[in-house]
């Protein structure tokens, strides 16, 4: 991709909910076409959505992404109603929110595919303004960072998103924290003064503050990592175990704070990479149906209505039984008239949630 007249650069897409806004701020500011559109990772928030940026009539932008993205888009063509399915839950709160049913967040191929593919890093010279690309496995498998050396501006994808690295969303694909911590110190290393990050404000002409958020971070994620090893080291232990033994990092900084993600779910990404699917419990390996599960549990608790009266009572703990008592599926002889005991309670604080 050579030289091409002044446009505007856009180093990430919007996702086609936030286009519109989006593209109304810039176009507040420039009405030239977009000559070069990077994604800086295939997540429906940054590489859906062009279309609004584009100006009538022009041609059609050069897009440019890691080529891991090309799998990850055969991956959402073949299971949209999946994808729908638990982004409504983490999102909407049920499985069905039509919000997500729609063509607009429908997982699949964006309108505007990559034109072009690089590996590990890609050097672009558009109206003779250079933009360095660097694949980072973050987030994704197929992340770019972006660092324009001119104005000392680093566009970091979700690499940073104001908060704790989402690194261990419980229903989303394996994830990198250690691929993640060595990026981030890479873009420490240029001495950018602005950062762009993938959600939330910029920080402008502030190169101390660009530099500590990147250096703060990866150490976090080093952190979790390490510490997380260090108990799979010691005996290989139960998941939920390794989970407990490790110490979580804390931080005060701002960009840090468990906003979206939170340190455990990086824990059981660690997990899930080093120590595969099964928890390391004989009974999970080939658990018996839930079902069954749950009228042996019953039984032996007094009844479905003693089980849950009792999670009513531990709603305001930090115990998980309120939230084993709204999944596990209890069923009662279809001759017992219904009580209200025997229901989950329907308020929020009975059933304490974590963000995702």
């Amino acid at each position: 991709m050579g030289p091409g007249p002044p446009r505007a650069r856009r180093p990430r897409d919007g996702g086609a909910p936030l286009a519109g806004d989006l593209a109304g701020r810039i176009r507040s500011r420039t009405d030239l076409p977009v000559h070069t559109a990077i994604y800086t990772h295939g997540h429906i928030d940054h590489a859906f959505g062009l279309d609004a940026f584009l100006v009538e009539g022009q041609n059609a932008p050069h897009v440019v992404a890691q080529e891991r993205m090309a799998e990850r888009f055969d991956r959402y063509a073949r299971s949209p109603r999946h994808n729908a399915t638990i982004n409504s839950r983490q999102f909407g709160g049920r499985d069905d929110d039509p919000t997500f049913q729609g063509e607009e967040l429908r997982f699949g191929y964006p309108t505007h595919e990559p034109t072009r593919y690089y590996q590990r890093s890609l050097e672009l010279d558009v109206g003779g303004t250079v933009f360095e690309l660097h694949a980072c496995r973050g987030e994704t498998d197929d992340h770019t960072w972006v660092h324009c050396p001119e104005r000392g501006v680093l566009c970091t994808g979700d690499l940073i998103i104001w908060g704790v690295p989402n690194a261990g969303n419980p229903q989303k694909a394996q994830r990198y924290p250690w691929d993640w911590a060595r990026g981030l110190r890479a873009m420490a290393e240029t001495g950018a003064a602005s950062l762009c990050p993938g959600h939330g404000g910029p920080v402008v002409n502030d190169p101390g503050l660009v530099r500590r958020i990147l250096q703060d971070t990866a150490a976090f994620l080093e952190e979790v990592v390490d510490r997380t090893l260090a108990v799979l080291e010691d005996g290989s232990p139960p998941h939920v175990d390794v989970v407990r033994r490790v110490k979580l990092p804390q931080s005060e900084a701002p960009w840090l704070q468990p906003v979206y993600e939170e340190a455990e779910f990086i824990v059981r990404n660690v997990i899930r990479y080093y120590g595969g699917w099964w928890s390391g419990r004989p009974s999970e390996l080939k658990p018996a149906p839930r079902e069954q599960v749950a009228a042996e549990l019953a039984a032996l608790g007094g009844g479905p209505g003693t089980l849950l009266a009792r999670a009513v009572e531990l709603a305001p703990t930090t115990c998980p039984w309120p939230a084993i008592s709204r999944t596990t599926p209890w069923k009662r002889p279809p001759t017992t008239p219904p009580s209200p005991r025997e229901w989950p309670p329907s308020t929020p604080s009975a059933a304490p949630g974590r963000p995702a």
